[in-house]
């Protein structure tokens, strides 16, 4: 009705999770790196989590594009389902032959390791893709967990994502799901975006559309981000319904009174069709208050509870114990106690002072020594490839969180900084007590201002080249200017693939650490390293 009016070829705000309209925030260019290298690498399962709307579908649309043309793929939409049921539904989605009339575990399972050991012998990999899988029962849970028991002796036959909402983390956190969660390969979790991010997703949505003008101004925009909340559904229903009313009005532009009366019909249907409205708005209400309390609560016993060394400034004096619960909390140490002496652990392998989070953020504090943070979630097995030292927050067995840092591997094991302790602790302790959450510091290049993309300019581009020749051992052809060229794209591309990172030419963060570590440059590392 609309697109006339505003010169658009198509509707730009549909909830359609169609890949080309995915906004590759930060975070979702991370979420997609994390299913890549989960899918790329044998056995386990890949987590991919996050609130209802923050684009986890469209997320895992995307992440089929870019699949090998030798992958078959089995959806499993309805996850409420018995165990015969979903042995059946893989199955069928498959296009695996199965005794019409039996009910037997047994039989199902027989056949779809004969339908994998065949697709290994053709080369083809298999991938299972299991959405809303919070709502997966216990015991089809552990029947999925079984089925990557199905292998040769080189590799596994089945590769698992599960796709769901926050709820599924809280599941897979139960002493019963252990197992399982030691099997997960690769993790990310969805937060909802931020104002900045709202801004360029609704400019990004219109732009593939075909808009050739900003249609929605600040105040409008401003709105948009505090109705929201961040959550890319509901921008795109509360937008399309915006652009609906100033067309209805003969405006070219969404004035923030429309987008007003815009949200509140849509927020309204919400309320009284789903329970989802219920929750988003008792978050709402009741977020800022107890956030208010717990930073106040957190800063009174975070200066309360500091040990005396901290408090002079000096590094704790660590103690090395040896127990078959390596990477348990200590029962004396508070979270947020647990968080400071994390950070001044991670501080001191970079051979700089931490002062407590009081006078600023640990991030702030490592960039006036010139780094930067590379913090959100992830996958211990993409993380460890970095080869830096960081810090991880992990759970105990009572759910409490506690911070610890990973200061140098060794074969199967780490060594965790925990509290005022040094451990040794199996890698698959901590994968089962991990949470997703971590922080590592880096050096970045000199003028760095962040993402090199192509057709940037500057001295960075020249040091991103030379890198890539100390990797690569290629020469480097002449240059008129130190710019973002295609050929440079094409060798950024061919080293991403290399580090299993996704191969978008984009150099970020990751792609830059990754780069550092390859070339060995003497700086913090977990192996071979100044961490050791």
């Amino acid at each position: 009705m609309y697109r006339e009016h505003f010169g658009l070829r198509e509707f730009p705000f549909s909830i359609a999770p169609d890949p080309r309209y995915l906004y590759m925030s930060d975070q979702h260019r991370e979420a997609l790196a994390h299913l890549v290298y989960g899918v790329t690498t044998d056995g386990g399962f890949v987590l991919l989590t996050g609130e209802v709307g923050t684009g986890k579908t469209t997320v895992c649309r995307c992440l089929l594009e870019q699949l090998p043309e030798n992958t078959d793929i089995a959806f499993l939409l309805n996850p409420r389902l018995t165990v015969p049921e979903l042995l059946a539904a893989i199955c069928d989605d498959l296009g695996v032959r199965y005794p019409e009339s039996t009910a037997s575990v047994k039989v199902f399972v027989d056949c779809i390791n004969r339908y994998l050991l065949n697709a290994h012998s053709r080369g083809r990999k298999t991938v299972l893709i299991i959405e809303e899988a919070q709502n997966l029962a216990p015991e089809v849970l552990e029947q999925i967990r079984l089925l990557t028991n199905l292998e040769t002796n080189q590799r596994k036959l089945l590769q698992i994502i599960m796709i769901g909402q926050p709820e599924l983390r809280t599941l897979l956190f139960r002493p019963d799901m252990g197992q399982l969660a030691q099997r997960i390969t690769a993790r990310y979790h969805l937060s909802p975006l931020t104002r900045k991010e709202v801004i360029a997703y609704v400019a990004h949505r219109l732009s593939v559309a075909g808009a050739q003008t900003a249609l929605f101004p600040p105040s409008s925009l401003n709105a948009l981000y505090r109705l929201s909340g961040g959550i890319p559904r509901l921008i795109n229903v509360i937008c399309d319904r915006a652009l609906l009313g100033t067309y209805a009005q003969g405006k070219a532009l969404v004035e923030k009174s429309t987008l007003l009366v815009a949200a509140q019909e849509v927020l309204g249907e919400l309320r009284s069709k789903t329970h989802q409205w219920r929750k988003m708005r008792w978050l709402l209400a009741g977020f800022v208050p107890v956030a208010i309390v717990a930073m106040l609560v957190g800063s009174f016993y975070g200066t309360r509870l500091q040990p005396a060394a901290m408090k002079e400034g000096h590094e704790p004096t660590a103690r090395v114990t040896a127990r078959t619960d390596a990477a348990r909390r200590p029962a004396d140490l508070p979270e947020g106690q647990s968080k400071d002496m994390a950070y001044s652990a991670l501080f001191s392998q970079w051979a700089i002072p931490y002062q407590l989070a009081g006078s600023g953020r640990a991030c702030k504090q490592a960039q006036v020594h010139g780094l930067r943070c590379l913090e959100g979630s992830a996958s211990l097995g993409s993380l460890f490839q970095t080869n830096r030292p960081m810090v991880l927050k992990l759970r105990d067995n009572d759910g409490s969180d506690f911070y610890v840092t990973v200061t140098a591997m060794q074969g199967d094991t780490a060594t965790l900084v925990v509290g005022a302790e040094i451990r040794t602790v199996d890698v698959k302790e901590i994968a089962s007590r991990w949470v997703g959450e971590y922080t590592l510091l880096w050096r970045p290049p000199k003028n760095y201002h962040g993402e090199i993309k192509p057709g940037d300019r500057g001295d960075e581009i020249l040091w991103l080249e030379k890198q890539l020749v100390r990797v690569q051992g290629l020469e480097v052809k002449p240059r008129k200017a130190a710019v973002y060229d295609e050929d440079l794209v094409r060798r950024v591309k061919e080293f991403q693939r290399s580090a299993g990172l996704v191969p978008d030419g984009i150099a970020g963060a990751r792609t830059l650490i990754h780069l550092s570590t390859a070339v060995g440059d003497g700086e913090p590392a977990l192996i071979g390293g100044r961490g050791n």
